[in-house]
């Protein structure tokens, strides 16, 4: 697959970014090759190949569902200017 001088310059412009003439020959034969690598990569057959979410078989170790800190809500809430039934009030910032 290959790309044309018009499409980098199409996208260097929806990039906001400015690209001479000759980077753009660069970038027409250095995009090339990565487009020809990425046609080799479609072509090989992975009919076989099992899909996998991470390359290690990792586990994720679990640990114990218990509380680990007390409960300071009443602290928190007696040095707060304003609470109701447990919540935090503030004030209306949208009209």
């Amino acid at each position: 697959m290959s790309i044309s001088r018009e499409d980098i310059e199409k996208v260097a412009v929806l990039a906001r970014i400015k690209v001479d003439g000759e980077q753009v020959s660069a970038l027409e034969k250095d995009l090339g090759n990565i487009l020809d690598l990425v046609d080799q990569l479609s072509a090989a057959d992975t009919d076989a190949v099992e899909p996998m979410a991470h390359p290690l078989d990792a586990v994720q170790k679990l640990r114990p569902d218990v509380v680990t800190e007390t409960n300071q809500r009443e602290a928190f809430q007696a040095i707060a200017p304003a609470t109701e039934d447990g919540l935090y009030l503030v004030p209306r910032v949208i009209e």
